[in-house]
């Protein structure tokens, strides 16, 4: 259980390595710069769910697409190699080229927890879909 270490008043994400199990789920936040609002929208939704649905690495599950952020749950495919961090940045760096956004789309970092527990992935996804509605 002690596989990373907790700061309860930290800021940004420590980036754990993840263990390599099949069970694992990562619950990943990412944001646009300065919170432009350029993801709910078709094009941005019809990218972003080709470029999951065709990686070899991670795979990803449940997501909602908010105007400024969107939320994943991701699991290491069977025989994924690349890092969380590399694989993020791969699908920014080519969602922003097929957008024609360019490079600036993305805040450079994101935020990921591992799922510990079946209650633990329900309350994430409980605030996770409940998002749209607290945003109105």
């Amino acid at each position: 259980m002690n596989d990373f270490l907790f700061y309860p008043d930290r800021n940004s994400p420590n980036h754990s390595p993840h263990a390599r199990e099949e069970c694992d789920i990562i619950f990943i936040t990412v944001c646009t710069k300065n919170r432009a609002p350029l993801l709910a929208n078709e094009r941005a939704h019809r990218s972003l769910s080709s470029l999951w649905k065709n990686s070899v690495h991670w795979l990803v599950g449940r997501y909602v697409l908010m105007p400024d952020h969107l939320h994943l749950f991701a699991q290491r495919a069977r025989n994924g190699t690349a890092p969380l961090k590399q694989w993020i940045g791969w699908w920014k760096r080519t969602c922003s080229f097929e957008l024609q956004l360019g490079y600036g789309m993305w805040q450079p970092d994101f935020w990921d927890t591992r799922m510990r527990s079946a209650e633990h992935y329900s309350s994430k996804w409980l605030y996770v879909r409940d998002n749209p509605v607290r945003k109105g």
